[in-house]
């Protein structure tokens, strides 16, 4: 009889672990944005830094990065670690110094630096250093900052990179914006991680719509990278290509 018992708890102990999982695993699919929503997203977000040189990241500072993370809209109690999450993308130097093609990251920590009543924020971070940006985008597991590679809270301003050698001396630089202020932050102990799942979904849209949009992120970190001041800073963004509309999920047999 006490088998029996046994028996019987295990299995609703196990049909509750289930049942709950899969909510969990449904909430995930619903809140990761398709690879043209972040790519948008990333593109909005620097393209309105870029029309602010005078509060924006350097351009000395973008010229000789090796790459740029940008994840916009970082949301509290993220699913990595407690305290924040989101999705963003990563774009790489390649060898002839041009931007190279985006791979798609989740992000999680806990000092992302909210101010108060703000829920979301926009991340930005600068690689200076090739070997921390290879271990990310390698992908073997999760990248730290902090841990695996020194993170420092960025300087802003088109001259504001000449008194900060110390912060330069790291390898990452951070940079976050909140209801339209954008300064450096600090950011130990946040998480990067690639997402296999998103990368193959971008990799296997051979869209002509998503190449202008990649176009078009690319050409804003050109503008941004640019150490000689625009004749118009109104006018330093180009113009992004409209939203594509995000495509059905797959449907998955057996799944509601």
């Amino acid at each position: 009889m006490n088998r029996t018992l046994l028996g019987t708890v295990a299995l609703t102990v196990l049909a509750c672990s289930t049942a709950s999982a899969q909510p969990r695993e449904r909430l995930r699919d619903r809140l990761a944005p398709a690879p043209t929503e972040t790519l948008d997203a990333a593109a909005t977000v620097l393209a309105d830094l870029s029309k602010i040189p005078e509060k924006s990241i350097p351009p000395a500072l973008l010229a000789d990065a090796q790459g740029v993370v940008v994840v916009p809209r970082v949301i509290k109690a993220g699913f990595i670690v407690a305290g924040a999450g989101g999705h963003g993308v990563v774009l790489a130097r390649d060898k002839d110094g041009k931007w190279g093609g985006p791979v798609f990251i989740n992000f999680g920590g806990g000092s992302v630096g909210f101010q108060a009543g703000v829920e979301a924020t926009d991340v930005v971070l600068v690689f200076r250093d090739r070997k921390s940006l290879d271990r990310l985008l390698e992908g073997k597991g999760k990248f730290t900052l902090g841990a695996d590679a020194s993170v420092a809270a960025g300087p802003v301003g088109r001259t504001a990179a000449a008194g900060t050698d110390v912060k330069l001396g790291a390898e990452i630089i951070s940079y976050s914006r909140s209801r339209g202020l954008f300064a450096g932050v600090a950011l130990d102990g946040s998480v990067l991680r690639p997402d296999p799942t998103v990368n193959a979904t971008f990799g296997a849209d051979a869209r002509p719509e998503v190449a202008r949009q990649v176009a078009a992120l690319k050409e804003v970190l050109d503008l941004m990278s640019s150490t000689t001041p625009p004749a118009d800073p109104a006018k330093v963004a180009p113009p992004l290509p409209a939203p594509l509309p995000t495509p059905a999920p797959p449907v998955v047999p057996g799944r509601p």
